[in-house]
C-alpha cells in the first residue's frame, strides 16, 4: 500500500537523452525528480524479461512506482473469437511484464459496446477480466487489474462499469482518467469530480482512495478526444489536485499530455505546495 500521491509519466520522457525504458526511467527519476513512469504497452508487448528484472533491479530501494498501460488493441466485447483470446493474451501479458519490473497497476481500455448492449458487454468483459485474473493468481502475480474510465460513448467504460467490474472481480480496481471523464460527460466543473470521488469511496471503500491510478491531461472535445497540455485545456486540474489532497487520496497520477514530463512536474510541484 502507498503512502502517498506519487506523479510521473507516460513512457519514456520526450526530453531523456536516451530512448530505452530502463534510461527513461533513470532520467524520470534522477534528474526530473519525479517519482513514478507508466510503461506504454500500448502498441503491443515487446519487453523482454531481462529488461523488465533490470527495471525491477533499479527501483527495489527506491520511492518509484510502476504501472503500465496495456495494449489499445484489447477488447472484450470483440466479435471474432481469434481477437477476444488475443485480448486476454495481451492483458495477462501486459500485467505478467509489468509485475516483473516491480510495478504494481495495470491500466487498460475495456471494450467497444458495437452492436451489443451495455448489459451483454458487461457480462462478456467481466468473464474474459476475471478469466485472466484467474491465471496471473495461479502463477502468483499479484498486480491490480485497472479497466480504465472511456471519453467516448460507443466504448465500454463508464464510471458505473468500472466501479461494478471492480465489486465483482477480485484484483480489479478502476483507473480514472480525468480527462475522459470531463469529456464523457461533458462536464468539468469541480462538483462533478467530487462527486466522483464521492461514488469511489461509497462503492469502494477507503481501498480506492489509497490505491488510486489516475491519468490527467487535458482533452479536445474533437470527435476522438484528442489530448492537450493541461495549460491550454479547460481541465480544472488545480481543482481536481486540491479535491484528491482534500480526500486524502494516494497512489500514483500519470501524466498523458503531450508534453508527458512536463505537465507530471508541474502538477507534483503544485500538489507538494498544497
Amino acid at each position: 500500500m502507498v503512502e502517498k500521491l506519487y506523479f510521473g509519466p507516460a513512457g519514456v520522457p520526450l526530453s531523456s537523452p536516451k530512448k530505452d525504458i530502463y534510461n527513461g526511467i533513470k532520467y524520470t527519476y534522477e534528474e526530473l525528480k519525479l517519482n513514478g513512469l507508466e510503461l506504454e504497452f500500448t502498441y503491443g508487448v515487446r519487453m523482454k524479461d531481462e529488461a523488465a528484472n533490470n527495471i525491477k533491479e533499479y527501483i527495489k530501494d527506491k520511492d518509484f512506482i510502476i504501472t503500465c498501460h496495456a495494449p489499445y488493441f484489447i477488447n472484450f466485447n470483440a466479435q471474432e473469437k481469434t481477437k477476444l483470446e488475443n485480448s486476454k493474451k495481451m492483458l495477462y501479458e501486459s500485467a505478467k511484464k509489468t509485475y516483473l519490473s516491480g510495478g504494481i497497476s495495470v491500466a487498460f481500455h475495456p471494450a467497444w459496446y458495437h452492436k451489443n448492449s451495455p448489459e451483454e458487454v458487461y457480462k462478456k468483459a467481466r468473464e474474459s477480466i476475471r478469466e485472466v485474473i484467474n491465471k496471473l493468481i495461479d502463477e502468483n502475480i499479484n498486480i491490480v487489474i485497472r479497466p480504465e474510465t472511456m471519453e467516448l460513448k460507443n466504448k465500454f467504460g463508464d464510471i458505473d462499469e468500472v466501479i461494478n467490474l471492480s465489486l465483482d472481480i477480485d484484483n480489479v480496481l478502476p483507473a480514472i482518467d480525468f480527462a475522459h471523464l470531463r469529456y464523457r460527460y461533458n462536464d468539468n466543473s469541480i462538483e462533478f469530480f467530487r462527486k466522483i470521488l464521492e461514488k469511489l469511496e461509497s462503492n469502494l471503500g477507503r481501498e480506492i482512495l489509497d490505491n488510486m491510478h489516475i491519468h490527467m491531461s487535458g482533452i479536445t472535445l474533437d470527435s476522438k478526444g484528442t489530448h492537450k497540455i493541461l495549460e491550454e485545456s479547460d481541465m480544472p486540474w488545480r481543482d481536481i489536485l486540491r479535491l484528491l489532497k482534500e480526500f486524502n487520496c494516494k497512489g500514483i497520477i500519470i501524466s498523458e499530455s503531450p508534453n508527458v514530463e512536463e505537465d507530471a512536474v508541474r502538477m507534483k510541484n503544485y500538489f507538494e505546495k498544497l
